[in-house]
């Protein structure tokens, strides 16, 4: 009697890994378009009419400006998943599990602390002092309208002490969220996701920093050949 072989176990599917959720500032992305564009403009029309040295400052200006301009403005990112938070700063890239952090903090800066006491800047959430006083008339005007609306009308039937909004809905039919400026919103879906995925077994992890050589290389150059030929000039 032949003993069946026993049987291997079949794969496990790998776990599905969910997409990023990406925070930008809009109006970053948008003044540093502007400025690449003029830095080219103007570095590009050098190099090609300009004489002597003008071409080698053009050339060592480009080196040094755009990689800094790009690194400010278009560069910085959040990207949040239900298993981590990858903030990309100008010169680094942190990745820090769910586990790993411990905050939030927003106050003239965005921030992350993590459970080790490391703080990190989130560069593409700034901070709006104005969009926050936009926000607070908003909403004094949405809570004034509300209350104005509210508990006065009477049921058209002859039903007394039947309390209803301007449309005729109920007062608490709907709650009203107050009305926030859009960083602070973001900073509370992040909370949310935190607050969801900590304890999670995926969300467990170390935090890993990785600086920006790509950056920085460029940078370095430009300004090096833009100090030499300065001096040599």
């Amino acid at each position: 009697m032949t003993t069946p072989e026993p049987q291997s176990p079949s794969p496990q599917p790998p776990v599905p890994v969910s997409k990023d959720r990406a925070y930008r500032s809009p109006a970053g992305i948008a003044g540093g378009v502007l400025l690449l564009a003029l830095a080219l403009w103007l570095g590009i029309d050098a190099l090609v009419a300009g004489e002597g040295r003008t071409p080698w400052l053009a050339l060592a200006a480009l080196l040094f400006l755009v990689p800094l301009i790009a690194t400010y403005t278009v560069r910085p990112a959040v990207f949040a998943n239900d298993d981590r938070l990858r903030v990309r700063n100008p010169f680094r890239v942190i990745v820090i599990p769910w586990g790993q952090v411990a905050s939030f903090r927003s106050a003239y800066s965005n921030e992350v602390l993590t459970e080790g006491g490391d703080k990190y800047q989130m560069w593409s959430i700034p901070v709006s002092l104005r969009g926050r006083k936009k926000a607070a008339r908003q909403e004094a005007r949405r809570a004034a309208g509300a209350g104005r609306g509210r508990g006065r009308v009477l049921g058209g039937s002859g039903q007394s002490g039947a309390e209803t909004d301007i449309d005729g809905a109920e007062p608490d039919a709907a709650v009203d969220r107050p009305v926030r400026a859009e960083a602070d919103k973001i900073m509370d879906e992040l909370r949310d996701l935190l607050e969801a995925r900590k304890p999670a077994e995926t969300s467990q992890g170390e935090v890993t920093v990785r600086w920006a050589y790509e950056i920085l290389a460029p940078v370095v150059v430009g300004a090096v050949l833009l100090a030499v030929l300065m001096a040599t000039g």
